[in-house]
């Protein structure tokens, strides 16, 4: 069965505490859609307690149950609602993924005194003076929590630098005590370990040895299938393909895993691929950064390039392929939103395509009040477009720069699939596409579009319109055999049977 990821949650989300609740409630509807894993937010507390998206890492092992930082729930809900979301996701056959940030600390609850040394942030290679006296917040006692978990104390020792010295407020970079950034890290501004707050050194073999326990910990306590790691561009290599060595060989289990490694440049994801055993899937930022060119180009946008240098069209058993995400939304440091008449055409081609595991973006399935976004009226319906009709062999026609599709010929096996797919991003147009001969004399119907049916040939091909910077799906005409073999798959579905 085809795959879908939902990322279930976006930025501006309101900070009541109800998001677990919600995911809860819509585990089984998730599923009729077409849901295969949900991408849960980070569950910790972070440094701004029941108003913190989570990003802010405070205490990893409080999960919305300890009052600490002014709270005890987190945005998303209480500890117990978030294991309640995680079951109600696993028994609708849906799996539950865990965002995982290890890159840093926020919110200290002590100051430390220790020798520091100031860094260019823009080239971390480069040392701005010698040691010096430094008062950095690096203590996390975690008070509210007492103990109950982990014992571990962090301090100086467990972070490589930090961005703020309160005895040398001219400067806004600093490595701590001598230590050195990690060297298998992105080489942007000469070596990107250092992200923000006090970055944790994965290198400490008591930082190791503590996170590994930590994972270990998590996935007991929660049931989670697996992660979404925030952030790998900025952490150790080695660190993350031994941490999920270990969980793996300690649990027994697949703990499907995703990386965010941030992007636009192909060879770094390979190399990081490479760096990591292919441990890992990644997003596929590229393509994401296509989407966004040609939803802003006028119509001056080549589509035929639209997979060229991407993920997907070099890893695509390890492209996990999206459209925008809570980074990318507007008013966030990587804004860079896909245009919304653009929007039904690009999870097209992420979702009905064979290559990639498609992630649909919450934003774009329910919108953002907050930032008056509504949502993408043809996604629920390209998702089921992608759960019963896409199947079999794929061509391609990317043969005009303003006007490419694709068609899919259907699994026999699977009654009604096979689809015709075309986009645009100029004026409308048609193309002759094949879709196999055993629909010879039969019927497309356009599911999306607002086009007439097409009547295919004897040779297996029709011609298929879309009007102009628009998107068109045309899938076969429903039989009775067709609807009753969906319907039993609906059903069997419902009941965690399929």
């Amino acid at each position: 069965m085809n795959g879908i990821m939902l990322q279930t949650f976006e930025w501006d989300m309101p900070s009541d505490g109800m998001l677990w609740k919600t995911v809860r409630k819509k585990a089984r509807l998730w599923s009729l859609l077409g849901i295969t894993a949900a991408w849960l937010p980070p569950a910790c507390k972070g440094s701004a307690g029941g108003l913190d998206v989570g990003y802010g890492v405070y205490d990893l092992y409080d999960l919305g149950e300890f009052d600490q930082k002014g709270s005890v729930r987190t945005k998303y809900g209480t500890k117990d609602e978030y294991l309640a979301a995680i079951s109600a996701l696993r028994r609708a056959g849906i799996q539950a993924l865990g965002d995982v940030v290890l890159n840093h600390r926020m919110g200290a609850d002590e100051m430390e005194h220790v020798p520091v040394t100031p860094v260019n942030p823009d080239n971390r290679l480069e040392m701005l003076g010698g040691s010096e006296d430094g008062a950095v917040y690096t203590r996390f006692t975690f008070p509210g929590r007492k103990n109950r978990y982990s014992d571990f104390v962090w301090n100086a020792s467990c972070f490589t630098g930090v961005d703020w010295n309160g005895n040398d407020p001219d400067h806004h970079l600093f490595l701590i005590g001598g230590k050195t950034w990690a060297p298998d890290v992105d080489n942007e501004k000469g070596n990107y370990d250092y992200l923000m707050g006090a970055d944790v050194d994965v290198r400490a073999p008591h930082v190791h040895d503590e996170l590994i326990r930590w994972g270990l910990w998590y996935l007991k306590t929660t049931g989670l299938d697996g992660f979404r790691l925030d952030a790998v561009k900025h952490i150790s290599a080695s660190f993350y393909r031994d941490f999920l060595e270990q969980v793996r060989n300690a649990t027994g289990r697949e703990i499907y895993t995703v990386g965010e490694y941030w992007s636009n440049d192909l060879g770094k994801l390979l190399y990081y691929l490479d760096e990591v055993h292919y441990s890992m899937d990644l997003f596929d930022t590229p393509l994401h950064y296509h989407f966004c060119a040609a939803s802003r180009s006028g119509g001056t946008y080549d589509l035929r390039s639209l997979f060229v240098d991407t993920l997907v069209s070099q890893r695509p058993s390890q492209a996990v392929t999206f459209v925008d995400n809570h980074d990318t939304q507007p008013g966030q440091s990587l804004e860079s939103w896909v245009d919304g008449w653009f929007k039904a055409s690009a999870y097209a081609m992420i979702l009905l395509r064979s290559a990639g595991y498609p992630c649909v973006f919450w934003g774009d399935l329910y919108g953002i009040p907050e930032r008056g976004i509504g949502a993408v009226s043809e996604l629920p319906r390209l998702m089921q477009i992608r759960l019963f009709q896409a199947y079999g062999e794929e061509t391609d026609y990317f043969d005009d720069p303003n006007l490419v599709g694709f068609t899919r010929k259907g699994d026999p096996r699977l009654p009604g699939s096979g689809l015709a797919c075309l986009i645009t991003d100029e004026k409308g147009g048609e193309k002759r596409m094949d879709v196999g001969v055993r629909y010879a004399g039969k019927t497309f119907v356009c599911a999306i579009g607002g086009q007439s049916d097409v009547k295919i040939g004897q040779d297996g091909t029709g011609v298929f319109r879309v009007d102009g910077g628009g998107c068109s799906v045309y899938v076969p005409k429903p039989t009775l055999f067709a609807v009753c073999c969906r319907a039993v798959r609906q059903v069997l579905r419902f009941f965690h049977l399929a």
